[in-house]
């Protein structure tokens, strides 16, 4: 009875152990076409539920680089998503817009759709399934 018992404990530990192994998938993001070294560049991980509203589910900011610069989203869920990057110039963490309603600073989205008017979730997002993804994107 003990062995079995202690079999059976053994076989629950391994399991429990190897549930706390799996990781979700690790998504890098490159963004390309950074003008200047003024301010920041933020970025944002959404789901449809987060998209266009404030905050994704997870954040990135990191001062501009003239260039390109990368950084990754680590543990996503399978599931769709979409990403929103900006350049913030004069770092007040918001996109500011010409009196026209157009856009003063540059900014990305995942699919890199440069539609007329703002971008959908449909248009610009993308699909994480089992595999780590390598996502670029162009101010």
């Amino acid at each position: 009875m003990k062995t079995l018992a202690l079999i059976l404990g053994l076989f629950i530990t391994g399991i429990v152990a190897n549930a706390q192994d799996i990781k979700g998938i690790t998504v890098k993001v490159t963004i390309e076409n950074v003008l200047s070294d003024e301010g920041q560049i933020l970025a944002a991980l959404h789901t449809q539920d987060t998209f266009m509203r404030g905050l994704g589910i997870q954040n990135f900011q990191s001062k501009a680089k003239t260039g390109s610069i990368s950084f990754v989203f680590e543990d996503v869920k399978p599931g769709a998503y979409a990403i929103s990057s900006l350049h913030d110039a004069n770092e007040n963490q918001r996109m500011d817009f010409e009196d026209s309603g157009m856009p003063k600073e540059n900014y990305a989205m995942s699919g890199n759709e440069m539609n007329q008017g703002p971008p959908t979730f449909q248009d610009v997002k993308f699909e994480v399934n089992g595999e780590d993804l390598e996502l670029n994107l162009r101010f």
